[in-house]
């Protein structure tokens, strides 16, 4: 009955944790999602962060494998023989005999004298695990730099929405004053039909633009590795006035961005790494000392002789030893030199990806500058754009509405006025966007 009583207990507590973790999951998406938010869910749940994780903790375990090698180790060892038919006696004749014999032994070896292997292992290893981190934190900025991209282009989709949603009301408010038009006879019947084609295009092309900023949600929540897209929505960014915002020079960049971009972090990482592997070569030119002990015993009985019981030849033949062993290389055929000879070079060749490492960071940095310097001035000028077609089209709509401008009049000034919107948002999120990208060569978090 008690266990019976637990099971329903334990039931009933795993069903209220599922409960918890669902309202958990749910109420994570009844609000819009900031770019820290999506960033945040990114780096936790992004599966090539995963995989960076399981390899620092891959050469966490190769730092403690080789730290543990200057222990002991212990081994022990038993042994159960049986010999059968004829054999050689004390008395140089051979006769029939079964014989049984049991050893037992325990022995250790300890490491004294590697010729500085031990040492430089450990200290490889050490790099190699923080090379590992700085991959690590370079996936992450990478997944950052995917998110914010996707999270821009969403947001641009959504103000394309609205406005296209300004479109369609506007040919929805002079459709309606057509048709007054039309009812008092001042307007021909092919007139309200062109007020009407206008507002059903306008209305596709709001129902293509859902699906556009539908699917641009779908990329990005894909990208979060969200379980579903439904009810996933994200906030409007803040952005400043972009003539205002004063870029900073890309040497200034690149000079900051040399002490703390975990490319070339891992980089220097893997030039020293590749010295401790000379060393490590080097080793082999010193003899190694090994210290070793051990105990052991042994019982052995002969078919047709008297033997002493097993625990009276185990305590007899009980025996213990100590050694010391050096191993001093002559010639291995040139192993050791041209392990020394590859070492050196993989050296050279880590120097020279630092080096590319080091040049691609600058042209990059520089890319990106002159990308946002183009994307700023785009952005003010295309606001320009925006400005001088909305003055444009209100002052066709009063011409149109007092009759001194046709509607194809009409309809064209609309439709410069939805280009401009939209070039000035594209221009506006791809700088934002440019602007992300030198924050994050300087170590700014978004």
């Amino acid at each position: 009955m008690k266990r019976f009583i637990y099971i329903i207990g334990a039931f009933l507590a795993l069903t209220a944790h599922a409960q918890d973790e669902n309202t958990f999951q749910s109420s994570d998406l009844s609000q819009p999602w900031s770019l820290r938010q999506c960033i945040d869910y990114a780096l936790e749940h992004n599966i090539s962060i995963k995989q960076q994780e399981n390899n620092v903790k891959n050469q966490e375990v190769n730092l403690s494998t080789a730290k543990n090698s200057r222990l002991p180790n212990l081994q022990a060892s038993a042994n159960e023989s049986l010999g059968f038919g004829r054999g050689l006696t004390s008395n140089n004749t051979y006769a029939n005999r079964n014989t049984q014999s049991t050893s037992l032994d325990i022995s250790t070896s300890v490491p004294l004298f590697t010729g500085g292997q031990i040492p430089n292992q450990i200290k490889q290893n050490k790099l190699n695990l923080q090379a590992a981190l700085a991959e690590l934190d370079r996936a992450k900025e990478n997944v950052s730099m995917q998110v914010v991209s996707a999270y821009l282009e969403a947001v641009y989709q959504k103000d394309l929405v609205a406005v296209a949603e300004r479109q369609k009301e506007l040919s929805i408010a002079q459709a309606r004053r057509v048709e007054i038009l039309f009812k008092n006879g001042k307007v021909s019947e092919t007139e309200l039909a062109e007020a009407r084609a206008h507002v059903a295009s306008d209305e596709l092309s709001l129902t293509q633009q859902r699906n556009s900023s539908m699917l641009a949600l779908l990329d990005l929540s894909q990208l979060l590795e969200l379980p579903s897209p439904d009810g996933f929505d994200i906030q409007q960014p803040e952005a400043g006035d972009p003539s205002a915002v004063l870029l900073t020079a890309p040497d200034i960049i690149y000079s900051e961005a040399l002490g703390i971009k975990p490319q070339i972090l891992a980089s220097k990482l893997s030039v020293q790494s590749a010295e401790k592997s000379v060393k490590i070569a080097q080793a082999g030119f010193y003899p190694t000392v090994y210290f070793s002990g051990g105990m052991g015993s042994s019982y052995y009985k002969t078919s047709g002789f008297e033997a002493a019981s097993f625990g009276k030849q185990m305590d007899d033949n009980f025996n213990q030893y100590l050694g010391l062993s050096v191993s001093i290389p002559i010639f291995n055929r040139f192993a050791t030199r041209n392990a020394v000879r590859t070492a050196r070079l993989q050296v050279a060749a880590q120097q020279l990806q630092l080096d590319e490492t080091k040049k691609t960071l600058y042209k990059e940095i520089q890319q990106a500058y002159y990308n946002a310097l183009a994307a700023q001035k785009q952005c003010v000028s295309s606001d320009a754009a925006r400005e001088s077609s909305q003055t444009a089209f209100d002052l066709m709509q009063k011409k149109y509405e007092n009759g001194k401008a046709t509607a194809t009049e009409y309809q064209e000034s609309k439709t410069n006025l939805q280009k401009a919107e939209a070039t000035a948002l594209q221009s506006r999120y791809t700088f934002l966007f440019r602007q992300k990208i030198l924050e994050f060569y300087r170590g700014v978090n978004f």
